[in-house]
Parts: C-alpha cells; structure tokens; sequence
C-alpha cells in the first residue's frame, strides 16, 4: 500500500516549517518539519517547490523506515546524518 503524505506549509519565514501528515491505510502519523531556504534552493536543484522537496524526502525515508519511526519534528538536514545517501538519491524522489 502506498503512503499518502499531505505537506502544509504552516511558516514561509526562514526556515521555512511545515505539518505533515502520512496516511496509510487507516493509520497517521503527523510531523513537524523545518527547512532552511539555503538548503530547499539546494535540494530542490530544478525549481522544485519547497512542498515538493519535504514530499520528496519522506518518500526518501518511507523507503527505508515505517512511518512511525520518523521522527516527530527534526529539520531536513538532520536526514543527511541517519541516511548518508540522502542528498545523492532525493532527485529519483521527486514525482
């Protein structure tokens, strides 16, 4: 079954802060997570809008853990340091 991940921007101030939610099945898990302007322009090398880089990085993370074992707030750049592949593969998980 495939994960839903709904991504709302909840601060557009730097970092930018977003609630997410990831459904699957009948079951949530919700999340507060931070992004660096400096690190979205990065990550997002395309022009790929901030939603897309959060949504692409659980994507990311919901191919190696369930979703329950994501931490409940932490910041992008903290993936890089459980996951030293992070920033090399992000560009596959893009839809």
């Amino acid at each position: 079954m495939t994960a839903q991940i709904e991504v709302r921007r909840t601060q557009s101030a730097d970092p930018l802060q977003f609630a997410v939610t990831v459904t699957e099945g009948r079951s949530q898990s919700r999340h507060h997570v931070s992004l660096a302007q400096a690190d979205c322009a990065r990550l997002g090398e395309g022009g790929h809008a901030p939603e897309a880089c959060i949504a692409a990085a659980f994507r990311f993370l919901l191919d190696r853990e369930p979703k329950e074992s994501i931490l409940a707030r932490f910041d992008v750049s903290v993936i890089q340091r459980y996951f030293p592949e992070f920033e090399r593969e992000l560009p596959r998980y893009f839809a």
